[in-house]
């Protein structure tokens, strides 16, 4: 259930995106998406984010910068090894240039090139470009 919230946020930012739009705003929330906003955020795709009412229900704000093409995550279980991870990233996203894998790690929600530098594997979550 956790990745299909995780799905509809992402899906959520992209179509607003696509209109054009200087805001969206993401409920329900988890700390599955704070994380992955945090790793797009300091990247440069989105401008900032704000959570509101972490304990209840709650929603999130995001703040677009224009620079999201793409976003998904999986909605299936893929386990991926540190010494795998370039090639998945290359099966994954379009260029070699730009957009990032996250993956969820013992050390916490990294993108590819954190994890690639600790070399740590785990489950990837999903992809943005």
């Amino acid at each position: 259930m956790g990745r299909r919230i995780l799905n509809d946020a992402l899906r959520s930012i992209v179509n607003a995106e696509k209109r054009g739009k200087a805001t969206v705003e993401l409920r329900p929330i988890s700390n599955v998406i704070s994380s992955f906003l945090n790793i797009m955020k300091y990247r440069g795709y989105i401008k900032n984010f704000e959570v509101f009412d972490p304990h209840r229900v709650g929603r999130i704000t995001v703040e677009l910068q224009g620079r999201v093409n793409d976003a998904r995550a999986l909605t299936y279980r893929q386990d991926i090894k540190a010494k795998d991870i370039e090639k998945y990233k290359t099966l994954k996203l379009p260029t070699h240039q730009w957009g990032y894998v996250v993956i969820s790690t013992p050390d916490g929600i990294l993108d590819h090139e954190e994890a690639v530098r600790r070399n740590v594997g785990g489950q990837v979550l999903g992809h943005f470009h």
